[in-house]
């Protein structure tokens, strides 16, 4: 199939690569005894010839060693071989011109179950080439992908070779045409309530079926994940604006209750304040009263110590009656 992952995609799916890759073994494949993998280096190589090869994943091992992982769905084992000696030479001689020195290459090549059986070595005389057959068609990919299917719908968690095997389910022998299986896989992905685990597992798909899954359907995943990363930064930014917006209506409800209270403090206070008043008023009064009835029979001062009253108010009092008294005849 023509084109392949685009350089915008490549991103964001050789980095989910790495972290699915990085810390775990190959021994899903059956590659057994071989050196974990440190990380993931670029696939593309240009030449001198002006124009460029890309592998398909290419990874640096904790030996320092490179190893060189292909997909192939053909017998095709001898162009197939010259290919990778030429993606060999291209890796020894970019690694060469970076160290001034040879790295070691491995070159390990995942069948699809179209392919039965596999020739590993290309012998040219002075110049030979080996590499490791993995056969995917002796996987039975519907029971593997049933029993992790099962474990997604009951909420489980993965292990690492779960995670690696139903990357590669698609590829293996299964009931379903190789699209229907990618579809069914990447479905699946979905509903994985692991986040990272779930867009791993889904880079890695996109990346070994690279050649084989229909490309607009290649794309519209890609765009889903592009769509997911936006969609999850927009809940985010809801989320803080919902935040701050029940912050800010908080606060001004606690401002509210605030000043609703100090208004009740005031007119509490002013109530008490009018209160003390009249019964002062009432009171004065009252001396008052009582203070006329004793000017008759008592001198100022002593009503003045009776009532309350001050002397001058009493002497004032006084005078008011003196004046009040009709004019004698």
């Amino acid at each position: 199939m023509p084109g392949g992952i685009s350089h915008h995609a490549k991103d964001i799916l050789f980095k989910s690569l790495s972290a699915l890759y990085q810390n775990q073994a190959l021994d899903v494949y059956g590659l057994h005894g071989l050196p974990r993998i440190k990380a993931l280096l670029p696939n593309e190589f240009p030449s001198v010839r002006a124009d460029e090869r890309r592998a398909d994943t290419v990874f640096l091992l904790e030996d320092d060693s490179i190893l060189l992982l292909e997909y192939e769905s053909n017998e095709r084992f001898l162009d197939n071989h010259l290919k990778y000696l030429d993606y060999a030479c291209r890796i020894l001689h970019t690694y060469y011109q970076q160290e001034k020195r040879i790295r070691p290459i491995r070159i390990v090549v995942i069948y699809t179950s179209d392919v039965t059986s596999a020739r590993e070595q290309l012998d040219a005389g002075d110049v030979f080439l080996s590499s490791k057959a993995v056969l995917l068609g002796e996987f039975n990919g519907d029971a593997i992908f049933h029993a992790i299917e099962e474990k997604v719908h009951n909420g489980e968690p993965l292990t690492p070779e779960e995670t690696m095997k139903l990357i590669l389910v698609p590829l293996m022998h299964t009931r379903f045409d190789r699209q229907t299986m990618i579809e069914k896989t990447i479905e699946l992905a979905k509903a994985i309530g692991d986040e990272p685990k779930q867009l791993h597992i889904i880079a890695g798909v996109l990346t070994a079926t690279d050649k084989f899954i229909d490309r607009s359907y290649a794309e519209k995943v890609k765009e889903w994940i592009k769509m997911n990363k936006v969609f999850r930064l927009l809940v985010e930014e809801l989320e803080q604006e919902k935040e701050e917006m029940l912050k800010k209506v908080m606060q001004e409800k606690e401002q509210a209750v605030q000043r609703a209270i100090q208004e009740k403090e005031q007119a509490v206070q002013r109530v008490m304040q009018e209160k003390e008043q009249a019964i002062k008023q009432t009171e004065k009064r009252k001396a008052i009263e009582i203070a006329k009835n004793l000017l008759d029979v008592l001198p100022i001062h002593e009503i003045a110590k009776r009532t309350g009253l001050t002397v001058a108010e009493v002497a004032d009092l006084a005078k008011e009656m003196d004046n009040d008294q009709p004019p004698i005849q």
